[in-house]
């Protein structure tokens, strides 16, 4: 999976955000426009499901050269040289047992037997990310798959990330993710921590 933009252009100092500016990034016009989906942005560890098979996402440094099988999801980026991609996930790889074990759980959850249907998906909860949600177990969910109605305006989509408790939004036309936006770009908490 490709990086995506951010929705709002932002200010940065010493490679922080420090302001959101109410400007679009270009070619995003069309999300203040209300065209596409919004849908929650979940933290965890991106991950596929290609032609049956299980994949993480891999992002292979500069100057480095990919692992056997590595699938790449664009060209390397011309100013940090990172290349993201894909590796298969090894069952038999200590590494990768909690991406085995949200893959199972889900599968169970969803009756599919032990097959997902192909597409990306956020592997979440206990072992992934810190856990922000505080899950007692790992599972994946499948990206886009939860659709929300947000103002779509600078202002109104400023205002539902502070009154929701998710890392961001991630806007989708055309059957594909387009451009995001984060609960931090705009300084908020994330992880919310509780009281």
């Amino acid at each position: 999976m490709k990086k995506i933009p951010t929705l709002f252009e932002r200010e940065f100092k010493d490679h922080k955000v420090v302001k959101v500016l109410p400007k679009v990034h270009p070619g995003m016009e069309w999300v203040l426009k209300g065209e596409g989906v919004a849908t929650v942005k979940y933290d965890g560890s991106c991950c596929a499901i290609i032609d049956g098979e299980y994949y993480k996402r891999y992002d292979c440094k500069k100057d480095k050269i990919p692992p056997e099988g590595f699938i790449p999801c664009c060209e390397p980026d011309s100013i940090t040289g990172h290349w993201p991609g894909w590796v298969k996930v090894d069952e038999n790889n200590p590494s990768d047992k909690w991406f085995v074990e949200a893959y199972y759980v889900t599968s169970m959850w969803t009756n599919q037997g032990l097959k997902l249907p192909d597409g990306t998906y956020e592997a979440y909860g206990k072992h992934f990310h810190g856990n922000p949600y505080n899950d007692d177990y790992d599972a994946l969910i499948k990206h886009g798959k939860e659709i929300v109605e947000v103002e779509r305006t600078f202002e109104g989509i400023k205002k539902y990330l502070s009154e929701h408790e998710i890392e961001g939004l991630v806007f989708w036309k055309d059957g594909s993710p387009q451009c995001k936006i984060k609960r931090s770009d705009f300084g908020f908490e994330w992880p919310v921590k509780k009281a």
